[in-house]
């Protein structure tokens, strides 16, 4: 679990991870309250966050998790076909 967390606070990978948090959370923000953006619905903060949360942990899990398997899988790099 350590060097998982090690590897999550990077700075490149932070940085990347809020890039593609940026602009995939303003694109479901954009699908998802859409109306209260530009009509009469009430726009939810809680959502608005969480639309970008969520883009934020997966892109920065799977960047962290990739790094940690390249760490520690041979050399030759093979697809672990069969």
């Amino acid at each position: 679990m350590q060097p998982l967390i090690r590897i999550l606070v990077e700075r490149s990978l932070v940085i990347n991870a809020i890039k593609i948090a940026l602009v995939v959370g303003t694109i479901l923000n954009i699908i998802n309250q859409g109306d209260a953006l530009w009509a009469d619905g009430s726009f939810s903060i809680g959502h608005a966050l969480l639309n970008y949360l969520v883009p934020y942990s997966v892109a920065s899990y799977s960047a962290a998790k990739y790094q940690l398997n390249q760490s520690t899988s041979p050399s030759d790099n093979t697809d672990n076909a069969p």
